[in-house]
């Protein structure tokens, strides 16, 4: 690839300070980067607080970001509408709401000069609560369960079949070529997709590297983001297991398929909130069920990828 540009692409929907602060923490490095393009907000928000558009707005018009406003919020569609708006040789997507590493582009450039071959980097993303720790992994399973468990708070860099989309940066070529994120995962939610994409890139034979060097520290703001249709805990909505059936139903074979929808289902309702409150347990099996049901229905549909990029 030689010296490859960067670009950066944060998607949000209903995030105002937190989106602010995080754009506020990359300024200096997207400055003092050489490789650098530009920034591109994909923001899916029907209208903001008054200072968060202030701000957008004069980072928009000054040429500090470029920002691009979507009608209703889907977020494959806005992963998608990034790599298309992006023209860089790489493009690192971020979450709205996270706190980066002092080298987190540095870092990921340098993933990517090392090992140009690379389709993804997937750097270390740290929860609330969690810190950086020396955590082996040893894969197991099939196609589908293997490196599902990986703990992206590791210090060990290593080759993966799964990513994190918060602090995630792609090849854009060989991302476009794969057909970009699966446009069928139910938005705004859509649980799995990234799994999805990156178990696709591997069945392509392309290669995901770990580095725990570029580093991000999530927030996880409680409000805004998935967090704007409620909590999934008393839901009876099907938006929130929809994609991870479909994700398995995609990429197991027949076993694993049950498997690993058998014990999401149950999974679901095993838990100290449903222990305190029981009466939610038979509302969120009931989304659950509806889950299924929807997700069996996409397995059927061709996956919606970018049209005309993929093989």
């Amino acid at each position: 690839m030689g010296s490859p540009r960067l670009s950066i692409v944060i998607i949000t929907y209903n995030r105002e300070q937190v989106l602010v602060d995080t754009i506020r923490y990359l300024l200096p490095q997207v400055q003092a980067c050489a490789a650098f393009d530009d920034i591109i907000v994909v923001d899916q928000t029907t209208a903001h607080e008054r200072e968060t558009e202030k701000a957008l707005s004069g980072w928009n018009e000054s040429g500090a970001i470029r920002w691009v406003r979507l009608r209703k919020p889907d977020l494959t569609g806005a992963m998608n509408r990034g790599l298309l708006e992006a023209t860089s040789d790489l493009v690192l997507y971020l979450d709205d709401d996270i706190v980066p590493g002092d080298e987190l582009l540095h870092n990921h450039l340098a993933a990517h000069t090392a090992r140009p071959h690379l389709a993804a980097v997937v750097g270390q993303v740290l929860q609330p609560g969690e810190h950086p720790e020396p955590l082996t992994y040893l894969p197991r399973g099939g196609s589908l369960l293997r490196y599902m468990q990986f703990p992206f708070r590791s210090t060990i860099a290593c080759y993966v079949e799964n990513a994190m989309a918060g602090n995630l940066s792609v090849n854009r070529e060989k991302a476009l070529a794969a057909g970009g994120f699966d446009e069928n995962f139910t938005p705004p939610v859509a649980s799995r997709f990234e799994s999805e994409f990156a178990k696709r890139l591997v069945a392509r034979g392309e290669s995901l590297w770990f580095e725990p060097a570029a580093s991000i520290r999530h927030l996880a703001a409680s409000a805004g983001g998935t967090r704007s249709r409620g909590s999934h805990l008393n839901s009876g909505s099907p938006r929130y297991g929809v994609g991870d059936y479909y994700f398995a139903m995609l990429h197991g074979n027949s076993w694993e398929t049950l498997r690993y929808c058998i014990r999401r289902f149950f999974r679901e309702v095993r838990t100290r909130y449903h222990l305190a409150h029981p009466w939610y347990i038979p509302v969120k099996l009931w989304g659950e069920f509806r889950a299924i049901l929807q997700a069996l229905a996409l397995s059927r549909r061709p996956q919606k990828l970018l049209k005309g990029q993929h093989d």
